[in-house]
């Protein structure tokens, strides 16, 4: 698996990408994460994920020559409680659900913390919906992430995690 840069050409991958992971939790009935509608169309998470794409953060999984995964680093998000210390934060995580099962989102949390590291940086935070039945935390906690503390944005329950790269 190769990871480079993202650039503005990856952001209907980036989309199309969003929309598989958005189609498989829905087919589950888990639409609290991300709703039950594709991000590609949807003018608002164009915009979000261009303004990735331009931000000099967002990084793309390759496999076989094809986008696999996408992982955005940067500042926290706003909502968080601010680190006392120096980090990089993991703003968005998603991979083709194609690919699910081929380590494509633990080799990029794992480029995250290498990019930490190189950095200077002790700290990598990311945070993650933590409704319904609570895998995503858990699978956060089996790539080597720690609960730091729950919190809410409106009605959709969220979890702050940390991980010492």
């Amino acid at each position: 698996m190769r990871i480079r840069p993202g650039t503005p050409d990856d952001v209907p991958a980036v989309l199309a990408m969003f929309d598989s992971a958005v189609a498989w939790l829905a087919a589950r009935g888990r639409t609290g994460q991300w709703g039950d509608q594709p991000f590609t169309g949807n003018p608002r998470r164009t915009e979000q994920v261009t303004r990735w794409a331009h931000g000099g953060g967002m990084r793309i999984a390759e496999r076989d020559g094809s986008p696999a995964g996408c992982i955005v680093l940067g500042d926290a998000h706003d909502y968080v409680t601010p680190a006392p210390e120096p980090e990089l934060y993991v703003q968005a995580l998603v991979i083709d659900r194609r690919l699910a099962g081929h380590d494509v989102g633990r080799t990029l949390l794992d480029h995250a913390a290498h990019q930490a590291r190189e950095r200077g940086l002790n700290l990598l935070r990311v945070d993650c919906y933590a409704g319904d039945d609570g895998r995503l935390v858990a699978y956060y906690e089996s790539c080597g992430f720690t609960r730091q503390a729950p919190f809410t944005v409106g009605e959709w329950p969220g979890m702050l995690l940390h991980r010492r790269p």
